[in-house]
């Protein structure tokens, strides 16, 4: 009998199971946010899979998928900056969110119980909390800091390296490498592929 927490096999065919796709589908629908370069918005969604109903996993079963370019748009900060986001259509994120389903699943599994960013039912205020014990246990040091830029200079070889030391399905590997690579497209001009970097946006 297998342990519970043991690191299940990360495969095409589990990212494109019915369960996870729909799942996938009711989360894109839920998150809303706006279109990307196709113009189609995520209360559109459904109508398009009803109407090619095995285009899409096909797509991707076979390899022949490739993501649309990304919208770049911009949101003003608080110090006056503005920060970038990118837009992936919403097919294209309705594969994403298949994907981080099944990574999730059991990447959840391996990651540090003291990580609490980007981690479904954990967040800032969980981290607070946890400093607090630590405080409260007799500690006497919290240390806050962010790291620049961090999203916009992810090395692709070493995310695609750390994903192959336990993802065996190289078509997953693949996949991922071709969403990584999305160039992005602003004021209707679209760039060339991405080789740095993991665009921020809307899931």
């Amino acid at each position: 009998m297998s342990n519970i927490n043991e690191f299940e096999p990360i495969t095409l065919e589990r990212i494109l199971s019915h369960g996870t796709m729909v799942e996938a589908i009711k989360r894109v629908i839920a998150n809303k946010g706006g279109a990307g370069v196709d113009g189609m918005k995520t209360g559109e969604i459904l109508e398009y899979i009803r109407s090619h109903p095995y285009e899409i996993s096909e797509s991707v079963r076979k390899g022949t998928y490739r993501p649309e370019p990304i919208k770049r748009v911009y949101i003003p900060k608080d110090n006056g900056d503005k920060r970038p986001l990118g837009i992936p259509t919403v097919i294209d994120r309705f594969i994403q969110q298949s994907i981080a389903l099944v990574l999730s699943e059991e990447y959840e599994k391996i990651f540090s119980d003291n990580s609490f960013g980007f981690r479904p039912g954990r967040g800032c205020r969980n981290a607070i909390d946890r400093a607090i014990e630590y405080v409260n246990s007799g500690l006497e040091w919290v240390i806050d800091l962010d790291l620049s830029k961090f999203f916009d200079t992810v090395n692709h070889s070493k995310l695609l390296q750390l994903l192959s030391d336990r993802i065996a399905d190289g078509r997953v590997i693949s996949l991922i490498h071709r969403f990584l690579r999305a160039p992005i497209s602003e004021d209707g001009k679209v760039g060339k592929k991405n080789t740095i970097g993991t665009p921020q946006g809307e899931s």
